[in-house]
């Protein structure tokens, strides 16, 4: 099945509204749909970006966003996403790109790692759980903190004594104030992220941070949200209508909002940018409703190319496995972190990693990084039922690069297999 190309013209309404019904949505192959996302990922080969710093930047250009977890078990999930992207990725040249300034942290589906260049438009941000409030409700304690780290400095929450507050976490128990305080202030654009040490948070005044020409530029709120909206496309490659999770979080609600008349409703975002000639409709194969595609990479999947053999493993918050939905209908994976389910209730582990190789997903893999022992640990690996390792053309070679460079990113000088994986044991065992 071949692409129709892209129509404007025609019947074949895509959008929901009259702004864009005369869009037509290009046609697509299920094989296309999965080639054009491994490769516009960077995955195909991985690894392939030159290393550097400017490599990761060439990543941040293209994903336009990535997600952080401070979760360190098998690697931060934004260093997943780099490492599997960039060769011989090193952890310090995403740390030294923020301490010079050229990428912030925003809030952006969840918390994210965006060039500091777009903070204009990632200025405003839409919470159910307005951070003025929290502000208001603890003001005194946010006025101390807020004169203590204009007259000192970069602080974090450390710094100051433990004050107990309205604010409450997930499960209902009181928190920090001093905390929601500075998270309050980050959300409305005072506070910035100085630097991490590990997962400790330092703060400072934002105008300290960044350059005053970012600062000064003001972007209405309607062209902050449609960027976002486009950010999310972006960083996914082909995202449809309502993608599930909280792919869309942080853009209001789907329609517009008697309470909250400020906000058009992510419907009409996107039919804006349909409108705009920004996202492409895209009819895929076997997956119901549509899709949408960048217009710079409608080419790409008219005609994406066979991904050569070539493994990596995948961060729980990589983008390309955002929509589960989609993995499991266009990849036929079905992938769920387990992270917060009983462990009884796991079918798989507490930190897995879904493993690529080519344009499919072919298994899952549960690495734990012993930094104290310089060594790497396989707890499990699971095969998918259509899949064998040991008689996939290529397959073999590749998995033991991806894990060759998995123990480099670790700094790791060895890797230890469960003694139930002997059959992997051998059959990835390094070549002498």
């Amino acid at each position: 099945m071949r692409t129709s190309g892209v129509a404007r013209r025609n019947e074949g309404a895509a959008g929901s509204s009259a702004g864009t019904a005369s869009v037509r949505a290009m046609k697509v192959a299920a094989e296309a749909a999965r080639r054009f996302l491994v490769t516009r990922h960077l995955l195909a080969p991985a690894r392939s970006v030159k290393g550097g710093p400017e490599g990761v930047l060439e990543v941040f250009r293209r994903l336009g966003s990535i997600q952080f977890d401070p979760i360190a078990v098998a690697g931060r999930s934004h260093d997943l996403v780099l490492h599997a992207r960039v060769a011989d990725y090193e952890l310090g040249w995403c740390d030294l790109l923020y301490e010079r300034r050229e990428i912030f942290e925003a809030y952006n589906k969840g918390l994210s790692f965006v060039p500091s260049s777009e903070f204009p438009w990632f200025r405003a941000t839409v919470s159910k759980d307005t951070p003025a409030r929290t502000l208001t409700e603890n003001a005194n304690v946010a006025e101390r903190v807020l004169e203590a780290i204009r007259t000192q400095g970069p602080m974090s929450a450390l710094d100051f004594e433990r004050e107990h507050g309205t604010t409450t976490d997930w499960f209902g128990m009181p928190t920090n104030a001093v905390k929601a305080v500075l998270e309050a202030y980050t959300f409305t654009g005072v506070l910035g992220l100085a630097r991490r040490d590990g997962n400790r948070r330092h703060y400072d005044l934002l105008e300290r941070l960044l350059p005053a020409k970012v600062l000064v530029r003001n972007v209405p709120l309607g062209e902050q949200l449609r960027h976002k909206m486009l950010s999310r496309y972006r960083a996914h490659g082909l995202l449809g209508a309502s993608s599930g999770g909280d792919v869309f979080s942080g853009l209001g609600p789907a329609k517009p909002d008697e309470a909250r008349p400020d906000l058009p409703g992510r419907t009409a975002l996107r039919d804006e940018l349909i409108a705009a000639g920004e996202l492409v409709p895209v009819e895929v194969e076997g997956i119901r409703g549509n899709r949408f595609v960048l217009k710079e990479e409608v080419d790409l999947l008219d005609g994406p190319p066979l991904p050569p053999p070539s493994v990596a493993f995948l961060s729980p918050f990589d983008p390309l496995v955002w929509d589960r939905k989609l993995l499991g209908s266009l990849f036929d994976f079905d992938y769920v972190w387990e992270l917060f389910h009983p462990p009884a209730k796991r079918r798989w582990g507490w930190y897995v990693l879904p493993i690529v190789f080519r344009d499919s997903l072919v298994g899952r893999i549960e690495p734990r990084i012993d930094r104290d022992q310089r060594r790497v640990e396989v707890l499990n690996v699971w095969w998918e039922d259509r899949f064998a390792p040991g008689r996939a053309d290529g397959f073999v070679d590749a998995m033991r690069e991806a894990l060759h460079a998995y123990l480099r990113f670790a700094g790791a000088t060895r890797l230890e297999w469960a003694s139930h994986l002997n059959k992997e044991r051998r059959l990835f065992r390094a070549r002498s």
